[in-house]
């Protein structure tokens, strides 16, 4: 890349880390996706012994269940402030891992590294997909497996990111949807021929842990980073009570229980591979 390239990459991943710091980000996946890291080491089949990479994994919602089926961790992230917690729920647990501060797009591990490279509902935000999954078949050995969990574009999450893209800051040039990672197509063009036994699988996970649609809205203005970086750029154009108006229409819109006994359900995408 050239000079001007370089910087813009640097402030593009440094909005990335401010914005994943925002808010709480280990309580909406300890609260919301509970479920979902477990699911993930399962379906790679993490076994003792095994050196697995968690990209993009935020307080280890994936890595801690890998150690803890004896994997050897070592959890990465963009975002190191997301780290403490994690470490926290680690030493009570009783399980040790490495913490790396990293980039999904330009991996610090050297090639064939790990029997299992895996993300869950990380990866899919890195701002440039080819890139990334490039890193992910880079870093696992022939043979190791790749797995994925990533939010869907027809899903809820992936309606939700359409919801508040009128009112976010713009996408920077080139940058992909992070939904994008949720539709089998564009996975298979990722990968191509460099992987097989590509398996997806759509699943649901349910959203419950809030009572009412509105008090649903209060909770992710307050804690995920993506919610409080639209309703910033809001502010900023004086459309903070457009997006209000927006928001709670979508969520009643998709609240599957009542008004008072409220869920949602968001499909997700289940990605595993062997590298070949």
């Amino acid at each position: 890349m050239t000079a001007v390239d370089v910087e813009a990459d640097r402030k593009l991943k440094t909005n990335h880390r401010t914005m994943w710091a925002s808010g709480d980000y280990p309580a909406v996946a300890a609260q919301l996706i509970p479920a979902l890291g477990p699911e993930l080491v399962r379906a790679c089949g993490v076994q003792p012994g095994d050196r697995v990479l968690d990209v993009a994994a935020g307080s280890g919602n994936a890595s801690i269940p890998a150690a803890l089926a004896g994997g050897l961790v070592t959890a990465s992230d963009l975002t190191p402030e997301l780290f403490a917690p994690g470490k926290t729920v680690a030493a009570q647990r009783g399980v040790e891992l490495e913490w790396v501060e990293a980039d999904a797009e330009a991996l610090p591990f050297a090639d064939n590294s790990f029997d299992v490279v895996m993300s869950c509902v990380g990866v899919m935000f890195a701002p440039h997909h080819r890139a990334a999954a490039d890193e992910l078949v880079r870093v696992v050995r022939c043979g190791g497996t790749i797995g994925m969990i990533n939010w869907t574009p027809e899903g809820f999450i992936g309606k939700l990111f359409a919801t508040m893209k009128p009112y976010a800051p713009p996408p920077p040039p080139g940058a992909d949807p992070p939904p994008l990672w949720g539709a089998e197509d564009h996975v298979r063009a990722l990968f191509g021929d460099r992987v097989e036994n590509l398996t997806m699988r759509r699943r649901v996970a349910v959203l419950d842990h809030c009572a009412s649609p509105r008090e649903f809205r209060a909770y992710w203005k307050h804690n995920y980073g993506p919610t409080i970086a639209a309703y910033a750029n809001a502010e900023n154009s004086n459309r903070i009570a457009a997006l209000d108006r927006d928001f709670l229409n979508f969520l009643t819109e998709w609240n599957r229980g009542t008004p008072d006994r409220a869920h949602w359900e968001a499909e997700y995408l289940l990605v595993t591979a062997t590298k070949r």
